[in-house]
């Protein structure tokens, strides 16, 4: 059985055609909060995305604002969001709205050991980590 990926029980085409204000009141407490708060701090992002979308909407989008609401506007774009140190690709879906751009670029990775370090035992490769 496929995977039905919805927002709020819309499907994706449904969720991308939500108006602002009434995606305002589907969302979280939270989330709307911050779009509320936060929309001065970010207007400059949103205007950046439309004008995008009107010229080219495969462009990737390139934004330090992490902390940006995912709005239905967005579904289907491209954006880079700054993760400390690059720029981490993120699509946005339907089943991304109502999160932030920050949640999909991770700030840190698993770390992976593969060998003792300088000036170990040849012995110490065999010990248990715990």
């Amino acid at each position: 059985m496929a995977e039905r990926v919805a927002f709020r029980g819309l499907m994706p085409a449904q969720a991308a055609a939500i108006k602002p204000e009434d995606y305002v009141k589907m969302v979280k407490s939270r989330q709307r909060r911050a779009m509320k708060r936060n929309a001065l701090s970010y207007r400059e992002l949103i205007a950046k995305v439309e004008a995008i979308k009107k010229k080219d909407p495969k462009k990737q989008i390139k934004t330090h604002i992490r902390e940006a609401v995912i709005l239905p506007s967005w579904v289907g774009l491209i954006f880079l969001v700054h993760n400390g140190k690059e720029f981490s690709r993120v699509d946005i879906t339907a089943g991304m709205l109502g999160h932030r751009l920050g949640e999909f670029a991770f700030t840190t990775k698993r770390v992976q050991h593969s060998a003792p370090g300088i000036r170990a035992t040849k012995g110490s490769k065999f010990l248990a980590v715990k």
